[in-house]
């Protein structure tokens, strides 16, 4: 049933502007079923690698300059996990950017650590800036007992950090820089994209080779500069968090895609930039719609198109373009609409993607209503127990009305992009209730609820 609705997929006329970044276009990796294998003799053992997947792994640190790359095909999730645990005791404080992904929280559950939260900034548009340096030397200076640093770095809508002077900062006070660049992974490789963390002087990055570049699903890297981390730890807990039956496809898949970046980044970067800049270029006599180009704070190559003072909102154009134009966008949130390009997209495909938001501005009306900002849901909260303490005690699913002033024993979040608003052990405000009613009213969908709609607290009693 799955298979025989994926072959309907591929055989549509709708355009992917989502992951993975290969967009369904083939590398010719061949048949599957034929290279599906286990740990025979002469192919090697990711965990203990020596021979063809070793020699895969340095190929990946040379393209992105790590002293030492790691092949996860658990996807990004375990390689975060692995840094974490193998540079913060059980126990000890951390600095944790709040707009990391939830499996940051789950690191945290799992090692019991004590977050302290830094807040971005919201830009303009409403959507979740950058973290400062300077927000993070004040961080560290008040906590001198934190010794590791968490952030994310493009964002899931393409905001970049300064990680180069953050990594100053971390480094200064004795710490180690971890950076989730799980949708940069296309970073570094031409003058109009942003240089990759490993190269900026963060200590452990962890990036999505699926997100945007041609790889399977699933398939990411670890990548570890200097010498501030023990790659014995790090190889340590990547033998608890990743399978014990690596995929071989999807290893082979990733060191094709290695291979390709490595041998054509020169010619096939600069054509897609410039098939980006032209896309930009054709939306410059947009009225109502508006799209960001052009800013050195922000990943060009993520789409977003916001509907504030249109008549439409979020889920209205992602709708429309998916039913009308034949175009899956990458999610929506209640004010604006991502669709994620990659280095596989075609010229054809961004130029149809130009003329479906020319048509639906034409379209559309202008109006004074101001449309629900789903970032406004990540505000600071009051914490009552650490996350590891609510994980671990009795919950009890209420009715949302009756879950304000209790303790969250579970994380809501949007997903994508999966970062949670409210984590175990923090107090859920009668103002955010309110605005999760908003964004449920809107079609948005809150993960982290009961089947039935209910909220589980932390058992009073």
């Amino acid at each position: 049933m799955i298979e025989k609705e994926l072959q309907k997929l591929a055989q549509s006329n709708i355009y992917p502007f989502h992951m993975p970044g290969h967009k369904r276009q083939s590398l010719e990796l061949g048949d599957p079923y034929t290279i599906d294998i286990t740990e025979i003799d002469g192919f090697d053992n990711l965990h203990e690698a020596e021979g063809i997947i070793k020699e895969a792994q340095q190929e990946a640190a040379k393209l992105y300059g790590a002293k030492k790359s790691y092949f996860l095909v658990n996807g990004s999730t375990c390689g975060l996990l692995a840094a974490i645990s193998a540079t913060a005791g059980k126990g000890d404080r951390i600095l944790v950017a709040r707009n990391c992904h939830k499996a940051v929280y789950h690191g945290i559950y799992l090692r019991e650590l004590v977050p302290v939260y830094m807040y971005p900034d919201i830009l303009d548009e409403g959507i979740q800036g950058a973290i400062s340096a300077p927000t993070i030397e004040e961080k560290m200076k008040e906590n001198p007992d934190i010794k590791v640093v968490i952030i994310t770095s493009p964002t899931y809508d393409g905001v970049v950090s300064d990680v180069a002077r953050i990594s100053e900062v971390v480094h200064s006070h004795g710490g180690v820089l971890i950076v989730d660049e799980a949708h940069g992974a296309h970073f570094g490789f031409e003058k109009r994209l942003p240089e990759n963390a490993t190269k900026l002087g963060a200590d452990a990055v962890i990036l999505s080779l699926h997100k945007t570049l041609p790889s399977f699903t699933q398939t990411a890297l670890l990548n570890i500069s200097g010498d501030r981390i023990d790659t014995g730890r790090i190889e340590k807990f990547l033998g608890i968090y990743e399978t014990s039956s690596p995929s071989y496809i999807f290893m082979a898949g990733m060191d094709k895609c290695i291979r390709y970046v490595s041998e054509k980044k020169n010619q096939i970067f600069p054509k897609y930039m410039n098939y980006i800049e032209e896309f930009y270029g054709k939306l410059e006599g947009l009225e109502k719609l508006k799209v960001i180009s052009q800013r050195p704070d922000i990943d060009s190559t993520k789409i977003l198109v916001f509907t504030d003072g249109c008549s439409i909102d979020g889920p209205g154009l992602y709708g429309k373009l998916l039913k009308e134009y034949q175009i899956q966008p990458e999610m929506c949130a209640g004010n604006y609409v991502l669709a994620l390009s990659s280095v596989m997209d075609t010229k054809e495909g961004l130029d149809r993607l130009a003329q479906a938001l020319i048509s639906i501005d034409k379209e559309i009306d202008a109006v004074d209503t101001k449309q629900i900002n789903s970032s406004n849901l990540y505000t600071e909260m009051e914490r009552a127990l650490e996350i590891h303490q609510a994980e671990d005690m009795d919950k009890v699913p209420v009715e949302p009305e009756a879950a304000v002033g209790a303790i969250s024993g579970d994380y809501i979040f949007l997903y994508p992009p999966g970062i949670p608003i409210v984590v175990p052990g923090e107090i859920i405000s009668k103002e955010l209730m309110e605005k999760f009613r908003q964004v449920m009213d809107q079609g948005l969908k809150l993960h982290g609820l009961t089947d039935e709609g209910l909220i589980n607290i932390v058992n009073p009693s």
